[in-house]
């Protein structure tokens, strides 16, 4: 049983890229997660992944971003930011944070909360508990 645990633990972190290491790649999106980090008045929904992602880590990715756009279209004050662990300029989130992997964190200011196991638990099998949950933790902090 430990066998089949730790197995299925190292299988899902090699397939997701369950390396850290840093590059030292730029992209055009620095300006706007520089700005979401200092933007106090805004619910930011950051969906941290690294290069490899699989097919859960890509749902998650998908689902909460549909959530947004469907639920927040209207709301300048809710943002989808999907940060990239790997690249140079997201450095300063991941620190803040304390990513060492893939995580779902929803944040307006100091607030925040972490739902990166509920959301891998749900993506796939039960998306609309995932949104139902995204919804709650925005509302929340609106």
């Amino acid at each position: 049983m430990k066998k089949g645990i730790l197995f299925g633990l190292v299988l899902l972190l090699t397939a997701c890229g369950g390396n850290t290491q840093k590059n030292n790649q730029e992209s055009s999106g620095s300006q706007e997660t520089k700005t979401q980090l200092v933007d106090a008045s805004t619910v930011n929904i950051y969906y941290f992944h690294g290069k490899k992602r699989c097919k859960t880590c890509i749902a998650v990715g998908d689902v909460t971003e549909k959530t947004i756009k469907e639920l927040y279209a209207d709301n300048p004050h809710v943002k989808f930011i999907e940060v990239k662990t790997d690249e140079k300029q997201n450095a300063s989130l991941v620190e803040k944070y304390e990513v060492t992997w893939n995580a779902l964190i929803i944040a307006k200011g100091d607030n925040h909360v972490e739902i990166t196991k509920e959301a891998f638990a749900n993506a796939l099998n039960n998306p609309e508990k995932l949104t139902g949950l995204i919804k709650t933790e925005v509302d929340k902090r609106l």
